[in-house]
């Protein structure tokens, strides 16, 4: 999504970046899991594929990422590189060509490190918040295998109500509609992000 190319939001745990083709061999690297494959649904892809799949995310209307940094490691040293910080990503699919207030939304932490740290509850809790801030969305969905219990959980914290299971695929749909309340909470949440225009890098030192 052209939207988001030059945006960067900053919380307390994570740093949400555009998927740029810099961090395209890290991602890689973290798709040769199997694991990883199996929770995310993913096929796997070669080198040249995922560059392919990067610009087509940047490209694609109906699709908004961002890269998943380690804040703490982020702003560690001016010299520090993005992909060295990567943790993981957030995706919004504005795929119903019907209900453009609808988005699924999905996170990954694929980094072992990062895991366990609260980064996927803020990082999903930033990208609703952009959502609805910057997308114009009112209702969230959120499709996660049925094995995958600590993000059923997580979501679950976040409001969202399991409102299906699929035993042909293994998965459990969640939703969220932002009323006026959740929207308050939501804002209140994420009122310590700050939105960077996406290059300006970490601060420097004093």
């Amino acid at each position: 999504m052209r939207l988001n190319e030059n945006t960067l939001l900053l919380g307390k745990k994570v740093v949400l970046v555009p998927y740029t083709a810099e961090h395209v061999p890290r991602y890689h690297e973290w798709m040769r899991s199997e694991e990883l494959r199996r929770l995310t649904a993913s096929e796997p892809l070669t080198l040249e594929q995922e560059h392919s799949m990067q610009r087509s995310w940047r490209e694609d209307a109906d699709k908004c990422t961002f890269i998943v940094l380690d804040a703490e490691k982020w702003q560690a040293r001016p010299s520090t590189t993005e992909e060295s910080c990567m943790a993981g990503d957030v995706n919004l699919f504005l795929t119903d060509l019907g209900d453009p207030s609808l988005g699924e939304i999905e996170v990954m932490i694929a980094e072992p490190s990062c895991r366990r740290r609260g980064f996927g509850t803020e990082a999903v809790l930033m990208m609703m918040s952009y959502g609805v801030t910057k997308l114009g969305l009112t209702r969230f969905e959120a499709k996660i295998g049925q094995g995958n219990e600590p993000s059923i959980r997580m979501f679950q914290k976040l409001h969202f109500e399991q409102v299906a299971v699929s035993s042909v695929f293994q998965e459990v749909t969640l939703r969220l509609t932002v009323n006026e309340h959740e929207r308050q909470w939501l804002l209140e949440q994420t009122s310590h992000v700050e939105e960077r225009c996406y290059g300006d890098g970490p601060p420097q030192s004093q």
